[in-house]
C-alpha cells in the first residue's frame, strides 16, 4: 500500500476510474487511478492540500466523472479490484507520473503541453501530463 485509504475511498476511487474511463477497459480505467493517487502523494502545485484519495477526487474542478450517472451508484467486484491495484502502488505509463489527463476532441492530437506541463503520452483517448522533473519530489 502506497497511501492510506479506507473502504469507502476504495469504493470511490473505483467509481470515479469508472466514470472517467470505462470506454477504455481495465488498463485506462488503472491510469486514471495512478493520476488520483499521484494527486494525494503529491505535495505540490495545486495540490500541496490534497493528502486523501477523497480530497483528491473531490478537488473543486478537476474531475469531470463526478458529474457522471457513472459515478454513482455501486462500483462492481472488478472495479473495485482494480481500485485496489492502483492504492497498493501498481503503475502504468504514461500516467506513472502524471497528474493530470484530458480526452481531446475525436481526431485530435494531445497537445504537447497542458497547463504548461508537458505530455508524457497517451492512452486511447486520454493524453497524460507530468510536472516538471524536481517539481512534485513525491511522485515516484
Amino acid at each position: 500500500m502506497i497511501i492510506n485509504y479506507t473502504t469507502k475511498e476504495l469504493e470511490l476511487l473505483a467509481r470515479l476510474m469508472r466514470a472517467e474511463a470505462l470506454g477504455e477497459g481495465n488498463l485506462g480505467m488503472l491510469m486514471v487511478g495512478n493520476v488520483v493517487v499521484n494527486r494525494a502523494l503529491a505535495d505540490c502545485l495545486t495540490f500541496k492540500n490534497i493528502r486523501t484519495i477523497t480530497e483528491a477526487i473531490y478537488q473543486k474542478n478537476q474531475f469531470t466523472g463526478t458529474q457522471s450517472s457513472l459515478f454513482n451508484g455501486v462500483p462492481t467486484t472488478l472495479e473495485k479490484n482494480l481500485a485496489e491495484r492502483v492504492l497498493r502502488g501498481e503503475y502504468y505509463h504514461p500516467a506513472t507520473n502524471s497528474l493530470w489527463f484530458y480526452a481531446p476532441a475525436t481526431g485530435t492530437n494531445c497537445k504537447t503541453t497542458w497547463y504548461d506541463q508537458e505530455l508524457a503520452g497517451r492512452y486511447k483517448s486520454h493524453c497524460f501530463y507530468i510536472p516538471d522533473p524536481g517539481i512534485c519530489k513525491e511522485l515516484h
